[in-house]
């Protein structure tokens, strides 16, 4: 058994072509490039049972050789995958039932007739691979660049392969984000959270792609350093799923939920006070508020406008012909398992970053809550979009961590702050004022709300 770790970058034809002559690559290109055809059939269930315990099983043809491969469930946070990988080779291509035995099938699949299994899509592409020696200090690192262009085919279905895969062959996995995010400052790589596998799949069935990730289990002794680690992880990951599926299919809610995970990261970072030292987010800053100054507009306007959101789908593919959102990403990848906003903070900073959860939200929630004025703006309902950012710091965390906080309804305020946040974000009439009002007050008559904003 080997254990696979890469990131994969949805790329265009053009970028694949500039990469292989990139001067980054070219200079640790310890091997050349070796060009290969690759032809894998992929098998499964009639029911999809393989897919449903996340496995994959194909059989692949290199030249002359015959490859039997069985992939189990992994981890993959925001495109940095691990996962389990047996390789047979086999006489000929016709899958071994034999190999599939106890010391790699999953315990999942136990009870399953393997006799079912069935061809079910292919994936055939040309790869053009080469090893890349990335020095991380005195540690000696190597990385396979493959180069990908084909399709997946799967019934009278079809979708383009074409993609940068960066495997670790030795070394840190930090070393994956690294390369990536230096090829992306100059190159469109859109870190991509689906395998060859689940392309194939969601041929079959659109909904297949699962978009849920595990929600992170917080507890009320969680640190507040882990808690922002754990938070960043989930909205980065949903928002590339987001993006990818959006990226597919074009439906408009899919666009509306990429961009709430762009606003919860932003507002996830300015959340942190002195845990996280705005110089150690403000490259990061940049990036995200440069894609919510462009897509919050359009986002917004496209809610009761059909033309802007048949428009969308071109100008998000626009977006990822550049390389912000790709870049922000990986950055932001690389800033959180580097946990980078803990390197240069002073004490009171490590203080509240080792500090429990329990102990830290009740304390933003009464401060922010304190600062949001609601008898102010019941007054002023026509400045409440100012408040925008406020809420916003409230919802991040009441959306995932609400749970810690001991008091009655706060599923409740969870669901009318979000209800605030709608009435804020629309044009203003006599109408809307008028519900901002109320919806002010109902916030304010809470139980939740009194007992954390006392």
């Amino acid at each position: 058994m080997n254990k696979e770790t890469e990131i994969k970058l949805r790329v265009s034809r053009e970028t694949l072509a500039a990469l292989r002559d990139h001067p980054l690559l070219k200079k640790r290109n310890k091997s050349g490039w070796e060009q290969r055809e690759l032809f894998n059939q992929y098998f499964d269930t009639p029911e999809r049972d393989l897919a449903a315990a996340k496995v994959a099983l194909r059989v692949r043809r290199d030249g002359e050789q015959f490859i039997q491969t069985l992939k189990t469930r992994g981890q993959s946070v925001a495109g940095l995958s691990e996962r389990n990988e047996w390789d047979w080779n086999l006489a000929k291509a016709k899958l071994d039932l034999k190999k599939l035995d106890d010391s790699c099938w999953p315990a999942a699949l136990a009870d399953l007739d393997k006799k079912q299994l069935m061809p079910i899509f292919t994936t055939d592409f040309i790869r053009e691979k080469a090893e890349i020696a990335w020095g991380r200090g005195k540690a000696k690192v190597v990385i396979e660049a493959a180069l990908d262009l084909g399709k997946v085919i799967a019934g009278e279905g079809e979708e383009e392969i074409c993609e940068l895969e960066l495997e670790l062959r030795q070394g840190e996995p930090e070393a994956l984000l690294e390369l990536a995010a230096e090829l992306a400052a100059d190159l469109a790589l859109m870190p991509c959270d689906i395998s060859k596998a689940e392309r194939g799949y969601r041929l079959f069935d659109a909904g297949s792609y699962s978009l849920n990730l595990p929600a992170p289990c917080l507890t009320a002794q969680t640190s507040l350093d882990d808690s922002v680690a754990a938070l960043a992880w989930h909205l980065l990951g949903s928002s590339q799923r987001l993006a990818e599926q959006y990226r597919f299919n074009g439906h408009w809610r899919l666009l509306a939920d990429w961009l709430e995970q762009l606003i919860g990261l932003r507002a996830l970072l300015g959340s942190l006070g002195q845990a996280a030292p705005r110089a150690s987010s403000h490259a990061l800053r940049e990036l995200l508020d440069a894609l919510l100054l462009e897509w919050r507009p359009r986002v917004l306007a496209g809610q009761d406008n059909d033309s802007l959101r048949k428009n969308a789908p071109a100008l998000f593919a626009a977006e990822l012909q550049g390389n912000r959102w790709g870049l922000f990403s990986l950055n932001l990848s690389r800033w959180l398992l580097a946990r980078s906003w803990t390197v240069e903070r002073n004490n009171r900073g490590n203080r509240q970053g080792a500090a429990p959860l329990g102990n830290w939200l009740p304390t933003l929630v009464a401060d922010e809550g304190e600062a949001l004025q609601l008898r102010r703006y019941v007054q002023q309902p026509e400045d409440l979009a100012e408040q925008l950012p406020r809420i916003e710091r409230l919802l991040v965390w009441l959306h995932l961590a609400r749970g810690v906080l001991e008091v009655p309804e706060v599923d409740r305020l969870y669901g009318e702050l979000n209800k605030l946040v709608e009435l804020a974000n629309q044009s203003i009439d006599p109408d809307v004022l008028e519900a901002r009002k109320a919806q002010l007050l109902t916030i304010g008559s809470l139980k939740a709300w009194r007992q954390l904003v006392k």
